[in-house]
């Protein structure tokens, strides 16, 4: 007979790429697609918003500074990492979404291979979206995509794992650094996805992830003034939407809203467009 008492986990945030519990102190529990207790989560609050925020802008420079090539190679090896611990997703998007075997399978080989997609183009869509512009005079005139900054990030309630990985993934990518607020009800896989990205080559900072409720967490992102853009994909209440925009309204964010997509479907650029400058510059020709 095994009376062994199972560990109940306490789940913490990341920030910085370390483990805080939120400042608060509070914690909320988290249950499976069938009410059963899985394990508590911190329940983050805007101080912790506020954390997050200036531990991207902190690793913003770093991170934007680096090639296009490393920084496809360190999304490369969050993909690798999660193919070791792809079982230990499948489970925990069962648990979750309260999805059978099969399609748990499907949707983590998914997460892991978009990931793979966008490390693909880190050092090809500067040149799909850049330009050399014909101007009338002895001067180049090129046309530069640039990173946009901090990013705050409202993740999908009900895609737990490939809704997130799809829109942190062509943030990080182009050079921006991450705040996202993580599925409130199913926060695990997200949890687990930061253990990867703690040991997976990912500097401090790029990633930072907050469980708990986007309502009360979000509008001191979208008002934060060190965040430069927001993206409100995992929004589906229309008053705190609206809130949110006004809200960055007043630092002048840009403000991603984007209809619900299908998360299984192969992706295009959108999402990977949305948070990048483009920059002009001038030389003259023959100096």
């Amino acid at each position: 007979m095994n009376d062994r008492v199972a560990v109940r986990k306490t789940y913490k945030l990341f920030i910085g790429g370390a483990f805080p519990r939120s400042e608060s102190g509070r914690t909320y529990g988290v249950h499976d697609a069938k009410e059963k207790f899985l394990a508590n989560a911190a329940k983050g609050s805007r101080k912790d918003a506020r954390d997050a925020a200036l531990a991207a802008r902190a690793g913003f420079a770093g991170w934007s500074a680096a090639t296009a090539y490393n920084r496809g190679q360190v999304l490369y090896r969050v993909a690798e990492v999660m193919e070791g611990r792809r079982e230990q997703f499948i489970a925990d998007v069962q648990a979750a979404e309260g999805l059978g075997d099969k399609k748990s399978a499907r949707v983590v080989d998914t997460s892991i291979d978009r990931l793979v997609w966008y490390a693909g183009w880190a050092d090809k869509y500067a040149q799909v979206l850049g330009n050399t512009n014909p101007v009338a005079g002895p001067y180049f005139n090129f046309a530069i995509p640039e990173p946009t900054g901090v990013v705050a990030a409202i993740a999908p309630q009900d895609s737990s794992l490939l809704g997130l990985v799809s829109v942190i993934a062509p943030i990080v990518v182009t050079g921006n650094t991450v705040v996202v607020v993580a599925s409130t009800r199913r926060p695990i896989p997200a949890i687990t996805l930061t253990e990867v990205l703690a040991t997976a080559d990912l500097p401090p900072g790029v990633v930072n992830v907050l469980t708990g409720d986007p309502a009360e967490i979000a509008p001191w992102l979208a008002s934060h003034g060190d965040v430069n853009a927001i993206d409100l994909t995992g929004v589906t209440n229309q008053d705190l939407a609206k809130q949110l925009e006004i809200e960055a309204a007043g630092t002048v964010k840009r403000v991603r809203r984007p209809a619900q997509p299908n998360w299984l479907a192969t992706p295009d650029l959108g999402r990977l467009t949305f948070f990048i400058e483009t920059k002009t510059v001038w030389h003259p020709i023959g100096a």
